[in-house]
């Protein structure tokens, strides 16, 4: 089993930054890859950035150029650096780890607030 604590959401203005992370625990090992997603009031939840234990990275259209997904593997943490926060980008940000430890499952983490507005 894998466990995810995210952590850095808040209040920022718009066109501020923000630095929020994901803390993974247990089955480590396992974790193919991990992802961000967020999910704001009235829409469903959507991908905003993956990486996997390669290193390759994806992004959806509205947040390229301005979000940069990370990992340290020595910390066992996925990051995601937010930049030129719009209020669009408003929504609760949840982590998502794939993993294999035997059968292919997935886990999420409690998720964390982030709310952009002056």
């Amino acid at each position: 089993q894998v466990q995810l604590v995210e952590s850095g959401g808040g209040l920022v203005q718009p066109g501020g930054s923000l630095r929020l992370s994901c803390a993974a625990s247990g089955s480590i090992f396992s974790i193919y890859a991990m992802g961000w997603y967020r999910q704001a009031p009235g829409r469903q939840r959507e991908l905003v950035a993956s990486i996997t234990n390669a290193g390759m990275t994806n992004y959806v259209h509205a947040v390229k150029g301005r979000f940069t997904v990370s990992r340290d593997n020595a910390k066992n943490t996925m990051y995601l650096e937010m930049n030129s926060l719009k209020p669009e980008d408003t929504a609760v940000y949840y982590c998502k780890a794939y993993y294999n430890s035997g059968s292919h499952s997935s886990t999420w983490g409690q998720g964390t607030q982030v709310t952009v507005s002056s």
